[in-house]
């Protein structure tokens, strides 16, 4: 059978899919579930793949939420990646329902491809996007070893068929000072809280001397007790983020001497811990790329280059690009002056424009599983990711 042929029945099974996906995707955005809580989301996409004749594998790689589910037996091994975390208050702000659903739609309308040509379609569970990097534990537990390629297709405002990510790494910093009535006795006391802003202050006066495609940002969790009392513990998350993993370790060592120094400053004593779930740059596979592109624009949608300018991230899908050729492309559901992580793209994420960006991620995905195992395309994949 022909690719167009496959392509066509391809965009035949998301159609015949649409209002169950559809359905599915109203269900886990009307249940927001926090990262490696995603019980429910979990379990329905789960049970939608193993209805659809997948052999479902729960709880792998440590991560009582995450899952394999497979189709066809050996290589070439097709990894469609399903997040389904949604963000603190906001719910589902970065549209993770559709990013979901859609690698759900994909792998079934997928089947009739591997029945045809072999190999073997594996839609993965990939929990705790959102700060916790769930993708990589299942790095490091050698789920992506036998992957050969791996996609994964985000809501956006913009349809594009790759996307830059920030490498990203994660401080937690505590002060710890001295307690005194801050009107009585303010000289025996050592304020925590001072040195926290010191160390903010220090931050803000290092942004303006670090690269336009580096970010620094943080939140303070802690700032005392009570304003008549001299705070004695500070605590603060920062979120560090550059272009390269080599700039990024600079910048670490940059941003903790502003730490440390606000502990000389104000005699706080500094207790710091980086976490050791370090987002990875993004790998784009220029070649797969190539193929989604044609795929999406297929399907009536103009995609446009990757701009930095309208925004950079970081994603643990880097991290599997640094082990199986992978793209990270956009789909528009929102207008480009909607926001991701807010309301208003949460909405979004539901609304007919969400719904159809759902049904044509979908559809460009599994069609460009059809191009992938042609003869000699998987060979062309693999050597570009072996020479970059």
């Amino acid at each position: 059978m022909g690719t167009g042929k496959l392509k066509l029945q391809a965009k035949g099974s998301v159609e015949s899919q649409r209002q169950q996906l559809i359905q599915l995707s109203l269900s886990i955005h009307d249940n927001p579930e926090l990262g490696f809580k995603e019980e429910k989301a979990s379990a329905w996409l789960a049970s939608y793949l193993e209805d659809n004749g997948f052999d479902v594998e729960r709880g792998i790689a440590g991560l009582p939420t995450a899952f394999r589910a497979t189709y066809g037996q050996g290589s070439p091994r097709v990894a469609l990646l399903a997040e389904y975390d949604a963000l603190p208050k906001i719910g589902h702000g970065c549209g993770h329902n559709i990013i979901g659903v859609s690698a759900v739609g994909a792998g079934v309308a997928s089947k009739h491809i591997i029945d045809q040509l072999g190999g073997s379609v594996v839609v993965l569970g990939t929990p705790g996007e959102e700060g916790f990097g769930g993708k990589i534990d299942m790095v490091k537990a050698g789920v992506f070893k036998e992957i050969d390629v791996a996609m994964i297709v985000h809501p956006d405002t913009r349809n594009m068929s790759t996307q830059e990510a920030l490498a990203c790494s994660s401080l937690e910093v505590e002060f710890f000072g001295r307690p005194a009535h801050a009107a009585g006795q303010p000289h025996k006391g050592i304020n925590a809280l001072d040195a926290m802003i010191l160390a903010f202050t220090s931050i803000n006066s290092l942004r303006q001397h670090i690269r336009g495609d580096a970010r620094i940002h943080g939140i303070i969790t802690d700032g005392g007790e009570a304003p008549n009392i001299v705070p004695a513990h500070s605590a603060a998350v920062f979120l560090i983020r550059a272009l390269d993993n080599d700039y990024l370790s600079e910048l670490k060592d940059r941003v903790l001497s502003c730490f440390t120094g606000a502990s000389v400053a104000t005699g706080a004593k500094l207790e710091y811990k980086w976490r050791d779930r370090t987002y990875a740059p993004m790998k784009n596979n220029m070649s797969l790329a190539g193929l989604f592109k044609q795929n999406l624009e297929s399907l009536g949608r103009k995609v446009e280059a990757f701009d930095p300018r309208f925004g950079l991230g970081s994603t643990d899908m880097g991290n599997v690009s640094q082990v199986a050729s992978s793209i990270h492309p956009a789909i528009a559901i929102a207008s480009p002056e909607v926001l991701m992580h807010t309301p208003e793209f949460a909405a979004a994420a539901v609304s007919d424009a969400g719904h159809q960006g759902l049904i044509d991620s979908a559809k460009a995905m599994a069609m460009t599983v059809a191009d992938i195992l042609q003869p000699g395309t998987l060979d062309k994949i693999r050597q570009e990711f072996h020479r970059d």
